[in-house]
C-alpha cells in the first residue's frame, strides 16, 4: 500500500538523447548504475517520495522523456502538464549544452499559462578528464536563466539526490508563498489526501496574530 502523501510533483527531465536522464533517474528512485542502457522511446515513468520538512510527504511522479527529434510531438505533451524540470546536459559534450537553451523555449511554448520551476544538471562529473564545459561556464547560463545549478554522476551516486530534493523544495516554496497552486485540469501538482493547508508568508503572519488574540486574556 502507498504511504500517504501530502503533495505530489509531476518532474520532467528534459535534455538531449545519451546525456543519462535515465541514469539518473534509476539512481534516485532505484539505487542502481548500469554502463548499459537502451535509449528511451518516447516517455518512461519512475516514481519515489521526499520527506521535505516534518509532516510533509511529497510523491515525485517523474517523466523521462526521449531527446531524439523523432519522438518530439510525443513528449511535448507532457510538458503541459509538469511543475519542475531537470535541464540536463553532457558534461562531456559541448553541444549538449549548447542545446540546453533551445530545450527550455521549446518547453515554454508548451506549459503556459502554468508555472514551470527549473534546474540546471550537468551530468556525468566522474568524467572530468573528458571534460568539454567548465563550471564557470555553466554557472554563468544558469545565472542568466535565474536556476539553480548542479553537477551529478549517476555512476558515482554524486549529488543524485541533492539535485531532486533541491527542486523539490523549490517548488514547495513557491507553494507556500503562493505563486505554485492546484488546479483543475492541471497534474503538475495534486493534493493528497492527507493534504497540508499553505498559506503564504503575510498570511502566516496574520493568522498568527489572530490566534494570539483569541487566547486566553485571564
Amino acid at each position: 500500500m502507498d504511504i500517504l502523501w501530502q503533495y505530489q510533483f509531476r518532474i520532467i527531465l528534459l535534455g538531449d538523447s545519451t546525456v543519462g536522464k535515465s541514469s539518473l533517474l534509476k539512481r534516485f528512485t532505484d539505487g542502481i548504475y548500469s554502463d548499459v542502457a537502451d535509449p528511451t522511446v518516447g516517455v518512461d515513468f519512475y516514481a519515489r517520495s521526499l520527506d521535505i520538512e516534518p509532516g510533509v510527504k511529497i510523491k515525485l511522479q517523474l517523466w523521462d522523456t526521449a531527446g531524439q527529434e523523432r519522438f518530439r510531438s510525443i513528449t511535448t505533451s507532457y510538458y503541459r502538464n509538469s511543475v519542475g524540470g531537470l535541464l540536463v546536459f553532457d558534461l562531456t559534450n559541448r553541444k549538449t549544452f549548447d542545446h540546453v537553451k533551445e530545450w527550455l523555449k521549446e518547453v515554454s511554448e508548451h506549459i503556459l499559462p502554468h508555472h514551470m520551476v527549473y534546474i540546471l544538471i550537468g551530468h556525468k562529473s566522474d568524467l572530468n578528464k573528458d571534460r568539454k564545459v567548465s563550471r564557470d561556464d555553466a554557472e554563468q547560463l544558469a545565472a542568466e536563466l535565474g536556476i539553480r545549478y548542479v553537477e551529478t554522476s549517476a555512476k558515482c551516486n554524486s549529488n543524485v539526490d541533492r539535485a531532486f530534493e533541491l527542486l523539490t523544495k523549490d517548488i514547495y516554496e513557491l507553494m507556500k508563498m503562493g505563486e505554485i497552486v492546484t488546479r483543475d485540469g492541471w497534474d503538475g501538482v495534486k493534493s493528497g489526501l492527507t493534504a497540508k493547508v499553505l498559506y503564504p508568508a503575510d498570511d502566516e503572519e496574520e493568522l498568527a496574530a489572530a490566534t494570539a488574540e483569541k487566547g486566553c486574556h485571564c
